[in-house]
């Protein structure tokens, strides 16, 4: 077994399967998905926010953000007088909060909505939200989190985490007293991630915030096109693609030894990553509106790379959330317990990854081709999925060799 350091807290343990059947296994999943589809799939069936069953559900908004707004001023004041040593602060940010939204809002929706304490300010917008900053805002603060877990000299230390959060708490509360609530949803670099991901959970909300029990592919149809989409999600995916490629022996090397600094070149080697992620999806949406005969494709099918990023995000966190979690809790509540290394057996971990990166990448054909039909001409949907079904598949490839090549 492989070990490697991981996300600012712990270590991440990958088993090292034979990579041919990985590929082999993917590659069919793929192919016979696509087949299928193009086979049995003509008419668009997937409803977006028109979708689902009305459950009468109603989450404790106000006190469940008290609640958190605690657990931010107690995880503020471990980083300020926490011991030096076992200091429980690091973990309960890049463990239970970042890698814990995954499965939070995976399971009950956009949980962070309901948490965060910046919904605890008044909603008096002062003006509206410019249309065009859609998600820019939370794609630059998911990429200066990122770099802070993956690249920052120092992740785990407390200057380094309180400079973040007060960066992230200023643009918070500025953006709300200027533009009310509306800020959250696309400004919040968390609640955005938490909304994105909760589009595939079975409870699912409405635009109008009513509550419903949904395929999550409607949830996931129903993400709507805005400026930012796209760098957004190519930042979960370069980001978690750099993560993976960070472990790399050569790249190690160069970070110990290159010219440039490990922070400089970390940084570049992140930029890097998203840029090509973002650029590969660019210019092959532009190929398939070029066969489809249809323009502007790239913000409309957004939607299918959040699967994909889904199933990146839970095969890279699976054993960290395991094992670091544990430890989590252990210093949180100071409690006399060991934690468990082999608490899930490294066969599980390893059928775990590659089931999330697999399925992650089906559940995007599934959805490009439901938006192809429903977008593209008859004659030209399934030829111009092509170009997006061949970027997944590289995708696919790219993301298990990183996971067990690495």
């Amino acid at each position: 077994m492989t070990e490697a350091l991981a996300h600012g807290v712990g270590e991440r343990s990958d088993l090292p399967i034979p990579l041919f059947y990985a590929y082999a296994g993917a590659f069919a999943a793929l192919v016979v998905s696509f087949l299928a589809l193009g086979l049995l799939w003509a008419d668009s069936r997937f409803r977006g926010d028109r979708a689902g069953r009305v459950v009468p559900l109603r989450l404790p908004g106000r006190p469940a953000r008290i609640v958190t707004l605690l657990l931010a001023l107690h995880t503020t004041g471990l980083l300020l007088l926490g011991p030096v040593e076992d200091n429980a602060a690091p973990h309960l940010v890049y463990v239970l909060f970042w890698v814990g939204l995954v499965p939070a809002s995976l399971l009950f929706g956009p949980v962070w909505r309901s948490l965060s304490p910046f919904r605890l300010l008044p909603d008096r917008p002062r003006r509206a939200l410019p249309a065009r900053l859609g998600y820019w805002p939370a794609a630059g603060g998911l990429l200066a989190f990122t770099w802070t877990e993956l690249v920052a000299p120092e992740p785990a230390a407390p200057p380094t985490l309180l400079v973040f959060g007060a960066g992230y708490a200023a643009v918070q509360l500025a953006g709300t007293r200027v533009y009310g609530h509306a800020w959250l949803e696309r400004g919040d670099p968390f609640e955005a991630y938490s909304t994105l991901v909760g589009q595939l959970s079975p409870l699912g909300r409405r635009a109008d915030g009513t509550r419903v029990l949904r395929n999550p592919f409607d949830g996931l149809d129903a993400v709507e096109p805005a400026p930012g989409l796209v760098a957004t999600v190519c930042v979960l995916l370069g980001s978690t693609g750099y993560d993976g490629f960070s472990t790399a022996p050569a790249w190690v090397d160069a970070l110990q030894s290159g010219p440039l600094g490990r922070t400089a070149l970390g940084t570049l080697g992140l930029l890097a990553t998203v840029a090509v992620v973002a650029l590969l999806y660019g210019g092959c949406l532009g190929l398939a509106g070029l066969i489809g005969g249809t323009r502007g494709l790239a913000p409309r099918f957004a939607h299918t790379l959040v699967p994909i990023a889904l199933g990146y995000l839970v095969a890279h966190y699976f054993s960290l959330f395991v094992i670091e979690g544990q430890r989590t809790l252990v210093l949180a509540l100071r409690l006399d317990l060991v934690v468990d290394q082999n608490a899930v057996a490294p066969e599980t971990i390893a059928i775990v990854q590659v089931l999330a990166i697999v399925a992650g990448h089906v559940a995007g054909v599934v959805a490009a081709h439901d938006r192809s039909v429903r977008l593209l001409p008859e004659a030209r949907a399934v030829a111009g999925q092509i170009p997006l079904f061949v970027l997944m598949l590289a995708y696919t490839l790219g993301g298990l060799t990183l996971l067990f090549a690495a």
